[in-house]
């Protein structure tokens, strides 16, 4: 399953910079507003290193990671959400996306210009988010007749309406439905076929340099912004950088400011446990590789994102965890150490689960 991250901000906040750090590309990073027109799209690997010490026990050939997409989304002004800018347009790029990444500008640096003319972080978000709840308020004043009809006429439950009435009431009072889900536990399922934007999980990601990367009470402060959301903290420049680097120069590059991974690596893990998902991996001599799927999600469903047939005909699996197979150092030592389990059709994965699929159609995972 594919996981698309719309990254969002005002123009110049440095999107277009860390878009490029993300996917070692080079997409247009120019210091006016709308340098960014059509949506750059990139796919980025998740950092896992439990993957490399698959291949090492396994002989694998190949390493093959999860991936997340990312949506470089042009820059969005105040007024957006009524086709200012080129707002229409920008708005449609983030409807598409799985969740929606704000960069925040925390950085000051006179040669790049501010479309608001002052750097306040505050303001910024609550500028997104203020055009993120005009538009979707738009979306539910359109929707709402339909909706009145359909009840009318029996096609719709009548909880849909009081759905839409209370999803007004939010946006209404300056919060994103999203952020009512994380403090109120807002129920949103009679309203998600309208695909309203801010329904979708937010991530807040802090561009500053290393005057605030290194001060604490700075970050507490902009952590505050975006609670109960997690907020990374990141030098999209240095991230930049440190892209260009070989493996050896940028650990080196990174133990010199006093950091055990790139912000980047954080960015991509943050996206996937915010929306809910885990990675579970198969190994052989072929290849190592990590799969992509819910929490929650069973072993058949596991098994049928490597191909439907592994899930209509599956039968059980053969499970170890990473950290086992780790320790004991192959699977034959794994088995007589009684690690290695055999798994039936209720069972519930975990992250990090080394998993073979015994199938009546075919077999998969271990080769």
């Amino acid at each position: 399953m594919a996981l698309t991250i719309g990254i969002v901000g005002l123009p110049n906040v440095g999107k277009s910079t860390m878009f490029n750090a993300l996917t070692k590309n080079q997409v247009l990073a120019a210091n006016y507003p709308f340098a960014t027109i059509e949506p750059n799209v990139g796919v980025v690997p998740l950092p896992d290193k439990r993957l490399n010490r698959l291949a090492e026990i396994f002989g694998s050939e190949r390493i093959i990671n999860a991936t997340v997409d990312f949506v470089d989304i042009a820059g969005i002004v105040r007024g957006a959400s009524e086709g200012e800018g080129l707002g229409n347009q920008f708005l449609a790029n983030i409807r598409e996306a799985d969740a929606i990444c704000q960069v925040i500008r925390g950085f000051v640096d006179d040669d790049v210009i501010h479309v608001e003319g002052k750097i306040n972080p505050a303001d910024d978000i609550d500028t997104i988010n203020t055009e993120l709840i005009l538009a979707d308020l738009q979306t539910l004043e359109k929707a709402r007749p339909r909706i009145e009809k359909d009840v009318r006429i029996k096609r719709a439950p009548a909880e849909q309406l009081a759905a839409i009435d209370a999803a007004v009431a939010v946006l209404e009072s300056g919060r994103t439905l999203y952020q009512a889900m994380q403090a109120d536990k807002f129920d949103v399922s009679l309203v998600r076929e309208l695909q309203l934007m801010t329904v979708k999980p937010f991530l807040y990601v802090f561009n500053v340099d290393d005057d605030v990367l290194g001060d604490e009470e700075r970050k507490a402060q902009m952590r505050e912004l975006v609670a109960p959301v997690e907020a990374i903290f990141l030098d999209a420049k240095f991230e930049s950088e440190l892209a260009e680097l070989d493996e050896e120069e940028a650990r080196e590059m990174l133990e010199s400011t006093g950091q055990d991974e790139p912000g980047l690596d954080q960015l991509a893990r943050v996206g996937f446990d915010t929306l809910g998902l885990q990675t579970y991996l198969t190994a052989g001599p072929k290849e190592s590789r990590a799969w992509t799927i819910p929490k929650g999600a069973t072993a058949p469903e596991a098994a049928g994102v490597i191909h439907t047939d592994f899930q209509k005909g599956f039968i059980k699996a053969e499970v170890v965890s990473f950290a086992d197979l780790d320790q004991y150092g192959s699977m034959a030592d794994a088995k007589a150490a009684g690690k290695v389990r055999m798994e039936g059709k209720d069972y519930i994965m975990v992250d990090g689960d080394v998993v073979e699929f015994r199938s009546g159609l075919t077999s998969g995972g271990k080769k």
